[in-house]
């Protein structure tokens, strides 16, 4: 086992509040890391890609851990560079490292897919990867609604109702996604519309 270099930027969940992922992912963990590391080689300008977990890793491949290797955090980081920029995600919600490393593709392929959408947002899709720098002055923010549906700010019901039902295709837990972001697309599509109420 290994000790999981986990970003001080980042909180991490109770180990109490850690849980299976419902119904289960249908992939090995091999498969699930290679997922993962396959969805960055897509991404254009990213480099030095390094995958991180808490059990023993592979010598001839150190971004994947031995298929069997025990663990004692579940935690999965993946670190990278894009376009110089030092980047990160992270995932350790679920009680073991495939479902960790899963999500984490999960979120990954969103992040791309969100980014070649042609909503145009105030940030990049990919800017809420980006680490501080050393000055400290970088502040992680919860993701607005509409970024997280991909709409405008000030898109009309029908327009958040049909970008919500895209979304919920692809997040949902039957088609490969996770609970966590079928959550998050459903509580972005209802604060959009709350707010289209008021």
């Amino acid at each position: 086992m290994s000790d999981l270099d986990w970003p001080a930027e980042f909180e991490r969940t109770d180990p109490s509040d850690r849980e299976p992922y419902p119904g289960g992912f249908r992939v090995t963990r091999s498969e699930a890391f290679q997922s993962l590391l396959d969805e960055l080689r897509t991404w254009d300008g990213v480099t030095d890609v390094q995958l991180d977990t808490g059990a023993e890793h592979q010598k001839r491949n150190p971004n994947k851990p031995y298929a069997n290797a025990a663990y004692d955090d579940p935690g999965v980081v993946v670190r990278f560079t894009r376009h110089g920029e030092e980047m990160a995600a992270a995932c350790d919600r679920w009680d073991n490292p495939r479902d960790n490393g899963r999500d984490l593709y999960q979120y990954l392929h969103e992040t791309r897919m969100q980014e070649q959408r042609g909503t145009v947002t105030a940030e990049s899709e990919y800017e809420k990867l980006r680490l501080p720098s050393g000055d400290g002055d970088a502040v992680v923010a919860a993701e607005p609604p509409h970024e997280t549906l991909g709409v405008a700010a000030d898109a009309p019901a029908a327009v958040v109702k049909a970008a919500h039902r895209e979304l919920v295709k692809e997040a949902h837990p039957d088609q490969g996604g996770s609970n966590a972001e079928l959550k998050r697309i459903n509580e972005a599509k209802a604060a959009m519309l709350e707010a289209d109420d008021a």
